[in-house]
C-alpha cells in the first residue's frame, strides 16, 4: 500500500506530512465498518470539508474568470464543475478509484468505478491537502486537476441539452436519438455503451455504469463532432 500511496503522490504532485490524513482520505466507510474502526475514521468528515474548501475556491476562480457574469450564472458554471460526474471524471485522470480502501462487499459490486464514491473520495484527498498542506497546497490542486479546462467540462455537464439546442439550429437540422448497443456485467455492476444518433448516422458513443452516464459521455462527443462539422 505504501508504494501505491508514493506513486498517488506522484500524480497529484504533493506529499503529505502526515501519512494518516492520506489514508482517511482514502479509506471508504465500507473498509472502516468491515475492520470495526469507528464512524470518524473514514472519508466522509475529509469529504464534508473538502467540499467547503472546494465551493469557496472554485467561486472565486470563476468570479475573477467572468467578471461580467451575473451571480446565477457564475452559479449555474460552478455547479457545473463540482457535480458529481465531473469530480468523477475529474478523479478518472488520477485514477483515484483504484487507490481506495473499500470494504470486500463494495469491492464486489464495482465501487471503484462508481462516481458516488471516487468524486467523495476526490473531494475527501482535497480536505485532507487543506489539512496537511493549507489553503495555498489545496487551491493548487483543485486548479490542476479541477479546473482546468472549463470549457470541456461544461459541455460534460450539459451535454445532452447542449447537444439537443445544437440538431435544432438552423445549421444542423436533425432528429437526434439514442441506442444502447450493448449491456455487460452483473446487475450490480453493469456497463452500458450507447450510440447518439443524428438521422440514423452516428456521432458519438459512450460507455458509463448507467444509461444515463453512458447517453452524456455520448452527447458530449457528439457535440465535439458536431462542432468539427459546423467549423469546416
Amino acid at each position: 500500500m505504501n508504494r501505491d500511496l508514493d506513486e498517488l503522490e506522484g500524480k497529484i504532485a504533493y506529499h503529505f506530512a502526515d501519512r494518516e490524513l492520506f489514508f482517511q482520505a482514502l479509506r471508504h466507510s465500507s473498509y472502516a465498518n468491515e475492520h470495526k474502526m469507528s464512524r470518524q475514521e473514514c472519508n466522509e468528515r475529509l469529504e464534508f470539508l473538502g467540499d467547503a474548501v472546494l465551493e469557496i475556491v472554485s467561486s472565486e476562480f470563476l468570479y475573477h474568470m467572468y467578471p461580467d457574469k451575473p451571480e446565477g450564472d457564475l452559479t449555474r458554471i460552478r455547479a457545473s464543475i463540482v457535480c458529481e460526474p465531473t469530480l468523477a471524471f475529474c478523479a478518472g485522470e488520477i485514477d483515484l478509484g483504484s487507490y481506495l480502501l473499500l470494504g470486500r462487499g463494495e469491492e464486489a459490486t464495482g465501487g471503484r468505478g462508481r462516481n458516488s464514491v471516487v468524486s467523495d473520495a476526490m473531494e475527501a484527498l482535497i480536505g485532507a491537502i487543506y489539512l496537511d498542506g493549507g489553503l495555498a497546497n489545496a487551491k493548487e490542486f483543485i486548479h490542476r486537476f479541477i479546473l482546468n479546462d472549463i470549457e470541456h467540462k461544461q459541455l460534460f455537464y450539459d451535454s445532452k441539452t447542449i447537444l439537443q439546442e445544437m440538431v435544432q439550429a438552423e445549421e444542423i437540422r436533425g432528429t437526434l436519438e439514442y441506442r444502447i448497443l450493448s449491456e455487460s456485467g452483473p446487475d450490480h455492476n453493469k456497463t452500458f455503451e450507447v450510440s447518439a444518433l443524428l438521422d440514423g448516422g452516428e456521432i458519438g458513443r459512450g460507455s458509463g455504469r448507467t444509461k444515463k452516464a453512458a447517453e452524456a459521455v455520448a452527447a458530449y462527443r457528439g457535440i465535439l463532432k458536431l462542432k468539427e462539422r459546423v467549423c469546416i
